[in-house]
């Protein structure tokens, strides 16, 4: 499945990963033969991700190409070296020559000379000409190349052996089910960082979403794969707990098929396995005949502490999924109510008639890392709640985060009052909610939670 490629003599880098391009794919020839083209709007990495414009963070200062000044030969050396292209030759202790993957003899015309360290003379010269080779380059690897320059970036890649489809791309929902299947396992990886429990629900996902806000995203042609590049300053955290949470997994499923025990899903809890994290494999393997996800450190970065230099790729397969599914349903039978006291905005108000008892949904302020919760109320919490709404104020109630229905209902609701705040603080409150209500609420990028049977 992952094409062999050669290590550069100055050490180790990480693993190979599935191919790029077929075997065929030829760039074109070297920039300083053909006129620059125009520039591309949304530049890197927005215009070969789908995005039209640099995505916040760390992208949002990136330009077209790297600074030559700025880019260290080592790094890219072995970002080359990861992404298939071939170490030939060059003048000893002064550049090396490197060519794209599957090219072959004839690609020699077509290629690289990489200074070995910017003590040369002209390294300078030879890294803007390099950079400027790979952005006119028409080989995919390239671009993902001159993504780990701009932003020192770790890089996650899937991969499915699914059926081709006509000309050898898969069918259009193929590449929706990875998409959404690699969307879910990052999650799961940034919900982990947050905290360590076997169900998560609607909890830590603010910050969760949050930390993901940088990443970004290229498909590998022909719809099999998918690479996401996460900025090392704020993603790390996100890596290396997919790292040590993939490997769990991993461990678990094979000491459950061979033993039939779930003994080890309990333990890699505390490597970051989730029910999330389940049910994102569940999706990445169903429908396939085998998923593999690979993991790569930035040579700019280094190996973080407690890893692997050079992680192997994880891989699934179908016969995987029956000890997956019986994880993800032990995860939620086992995960508890949390005692909570919230102070939340009242966003809405239900009851049957007039009088008696009704149910509130409260946008949370404080106390509980959700979103939102639905409350049922007594007449006299009810009626606190409603008068609180009407003046702008948020209520505080205490009660049990229920895990069933994914941490969004709050029980045994008691001693419900309104919390004073001063005027400017309520105005804002006042003027958040009223947006709130004339818009109409839509789930967030990675979907609403599911209600849990």
């Amino acid at each position: 499945m992952h094409r062999p490629m050669d290590e550069p003599e100055y050490g180790p880098v990480p693993p190979s990963l599935p191919p790029h391009a077929p075997p065929h794919s030829h760039p074109r020839p070297h920039p300083h033969a053909e006129p620059h083209p125009p520039p591309v709007p949304g530049g890197l990495p927005g215009h070969w991700s789908g995005v039209p414009a640099a995505p916040p963070g760390p992208w949002a200062e990136a330009g077209e190409t790297p600074d030559p000044g700025r880019v260290d030969p080592r790094v890219l050396g072995a970002l080359l070296a990861r992404h298939g292209w071939r170490r030939r030759g060059g003048a000893t202790g002064r550049y090396s020559r490197w060519t794209p993957p599957g090219s072959g003899d004839a690609g020699r015309a077509t290629s690289l000379l990489v200074p070995e360290n910017r003590a040369f003379p002209d390294a300078e010269d030879l890294l803007g000409e390099a950079l400027a080779a790979l952005a006119h380059s028409a080989v995919p690897s390239a671009r993902e190349v001159l993504t780990g320059l701009t932003v020192p970036s770790d890089e996650i890649r899937w991969w499915r052996d699914v059926p081709p489809g006509p000309a050898g791309a898969v069918p259009w929902p193929v590449q929706e089910q990875l998409r959404s299947a690699a969307r879910a396992l990052l999650l799961a990886g940034a919900l982990a960082v947050r905290a360590r429990t076997g169900y998560h629900g609607s909890r830590h996902r603010r910050y969760a979403q949050a930390t993901l806000a940088s990443v970004v995203v290229g498909a590998v042609p022909g719809g099999r794969g998918l690479t996401a590049f996460l900025p090392v300053e704020h993603g790390r955290s996100v890596s290396v707990r997919l790292h040590h949470a993939l490997y769990a997994t991993r461990e678990a499923v094979d000491y459950q098929r061979a033993t039939g025990g779930m003994d080890a899903f309990d333990t890699a809890v505390e490597a970051g396995v989730s029910r999330e994290l389940t049910d994102a494999l569940v999706a990445l393997v169903r429908g396939t005949e085998g998923a593999s996800i690979a993991l790569a450190w930035s040579p700019a970065a280094g190996t973080p502490d407690g890893c692997a230099a050079r992680p192997e790729p994880v891989e699934f397969s179908p016969g995987d999924l029956p000890a997956l599914r019986a994880a993800g349903a032990r995860y939620l039978a086992g995960e508890p109510s949390v005692p909570v006291r919230i102070t939340g905005a009242v966003v809405r108000m239900r009851r049957s008639g007039p009088h008696g008892e009704g149910t509130v949904r409260l946008r949370v302020l404080s106390g509980a890392e959700v979103g939102h919760v639905r409350v049922s109320l007594d007449e006299d919490g009810y009626r606190t709640a409603g008068h609180a709404h009407l003046t702008g104020l948020p209520i505080r109630v205490v009660g049990r985060l229920e895990s069933r229905g994914g941490f969004r209902r709050l029980t045994e609701a008691s001693e419900v009052a309104p919390v004073h705040v001063d005027e400017a603080e309520r105005d804002r409150l006042m003027k958040s909610l009223q947006s709130l209500q004339s818009l109409q609420e839509t789930p967030d990028f990675f979907g609403d939670v599911p209600e849990a049977d």
